[in-house]
């Protein structure tokens, strides 16, 4: 398992970004941009992805990482189903709807491979490694 030292070395993170860049680029369109119900629930959940990630990165420990990590997971999800409300609405065609959600559902498999692989293993992480206790 990578030792991440920072939360833009993790992988998932990257891909959320370049969701956020591919989501709002779609949401700039047409009638989407003028839904603005949809269109900015959409774009809050998009962001939520990479935020999560990080935050849960900079917290104390790998509990709260993980924690964090589904959270960015079910934001992916909530992406994956508005994706589909604006493809029924006809706000983005077949193509695109297929596109962007496979690249939300790559993301939600990229984290939900962190969060199994951080269970499995125990990682510390040389962020979260505790201090070796003092002998006197």
């Amino acid at each position: 398992m990578a030792t991440f030292r920072k939360f833009e070395e993790i992988k998932a993170w990257e891909k959320a970004r370049q969701l956020t860049v591919a989501v709002y680029a779609a949401t700039r369109q047409g009638e989407f941009s003028r839904d603005f119900g949809l269109r900015d629930q959409i774009q809050r959940a998009v962001v939520s992805i990479g935020s999560n990630i990080a935050e849960g990165f900079e917290r104390n420990g790998n509990k709260e990482f993980v924690k964090f990590l589904y959270y960015a997971k079910g934001s992916a999800g909530e992406v994956q189903s508005q994706l589909y409300a604006a493809k029924d609405l006809g706000y983005i065609d077949d193509i695109r709807f297929r596109e962007l959600y496979d690249a939300a559902r790559l993301v939600a498999d990229m984290i939900g491979a962190l969060i199994k692989s951080m269970k499995e293993s125990g990682y510390q992480g040389s962020r979260y490694l505790k201090p070796e206790p003092r002998t006197p």
